[in-house]
């Protein structure tokens, strides 16, 4: 059986990492607002993406009534004109604001024109955003199906994020229908993992991987522009650490400052500090993004082997490795060292044991 090797896994030793990875991150006070479109920096013109880890911890900070989500929504979305300088959200077919701090249930409602709040062109720029971040959660999977073959993965990602959606839109027709149509496609690829489903009315997995649907095109920032960014959130932590009469430390083992707060950070903004192409930030904000960056990345890699562990197949390994390095930018690659190697590694280890339990079985 090929085996990942630790010169090229940089997370082979676990330690107590998964310990680190369970606990919630705590969000800093001026993010507690963030899904109703206020600017974490404090300025109208920056565009900080959050983490996966703090757009949970936002979402579950409590479960607001659907007529409050939806008049949040609203005034989001004037802020945003106001911010912008413009009066909708499209001018000529081109979108005019950023929707990415609005979350799920809010876009939701925009898109449904939930109170008759929301103009055509906001339900469907709304709707677009909705899939584009369907199509943002499939990627990796669906990218993982290409290499290995395994179209389980792909049915089991499509699956969790449908069941992922809010109340309000377990409640439609729509989502009821897609999910039967990919709960039918997951059912069989629980019999055989290597057989792509066929016939399945409304199945968005298999057109997917035709290359019959074509994606909403991602937005990828200006890799300069990320780094602008997370250097004014960290300056900002600093004049406020200031003004309490403490000094801003990266060090945990510091007792006497107040500990800079990465957690809102997503990984592509860790990256930008951790690569310091710029040279805009301090070795100490160099080495502590790392830091929390590695801790993301072997938080990906134990939950890929307690998945494997706990469904007793030892493939969910290689497919939790290969699915978190398709869900890497470039700059994310390059700053975990996460290599082409180390990605052909686990494909090879993948069919590898494939090829074993087959026989086995056989």
């Amino acid at each position: 059986m090929t085996t990942i090797g630790t010169a090229l896994n940089p997370y082979a030793q676990y330690g107590s990492a998964y310990a680190r990875a369970a606990a919630t991150p705590s969000l800093a006070s001026t993010l507690s607002n963030n899904s109703a479109g206020n600017d974490p920096l404090g300025g109208s013109a920056t565009n900080l993406t959050l983490s996966e880890a703090a757009r949970a911890q936002l979402a579950k900070a409590s479960l607001l009534d659907f007529t409050t989500v939806t008049n949040d929504a609203r005034s989001t979305l004037d802020r945003l004109y106001t911010a912008a300088g413009v009066k909708g959200p499209l001018v000529d077919g081109k979108t005019t604001i950023d929707l990415s701090t609005l979350d799920r249930r809010s876009l939701f409602a925009i898109s449904t024109n939930n109170g008759g709040k929301f103009s055509p062109d906001e339900q469907a720029v709304a709707a677009g955003e909705l899939k584009q971040r369907f199509d943002a959660a499939l990627a990796p999977s669906l990218a993982t199906t290409r290499l290995t073959g395994d179209y389980n993965v792909s049915y089991k990602a499509a699956l969790d994020y449908l069941d992922g959606a809010s109340p309000e839109e377990k409640a439609t027709a729509t989502w009821a229908a897609q999910r039967a149509a990919v709960f039918k496609g997951y059912q069989a690829t629980q019999t055989d993992p290597t057989v792509a489903p066929t016939g399945i009315a409304g199945d968005p997995i298999a057109p997917a991987l035709a290359g019959a649907v074509t994606p909403t095109p991602s937005k990828s920032r200006d890799f300069g522009d990320i780094a602008s960014d997370v250097r004014g959130f960290l300056d900002r932590q600093k004049s406020e650490a200031a003004s309490n009469g403490r000094e801003l430390v990266y060090d945990p083992r510091r007792k006497t400052g107040q500990l800079a707060d990465l957690s809102p950070l997503d990984n592509r903004s860790l990256s930008a500090i951790t690569l310091n192409q710029g040279n805009r930030f301090s070795g100490e904000e160099v080495y502590a993004a790392k830091q929390e960056l590695n801790a993301r990345t072997r938080a990906s890699v134990l939950d890929a082997l307690k998945q494997s562990q706990q469904s007793g197949d030892p493939r969910q390994l290689s497919l939790g490795i290969l699915k978190a390095y398709s869900s890497m930018s470039s700059e994310e690659r390059l700053a975990t060292n996460w290599t082409p190697e180390f990605q052909d590694a686990a494909i090879k280890n993948y069919k590898s044991t494939s090829t074993l339990l087959s026989m086995l079985r056989s």
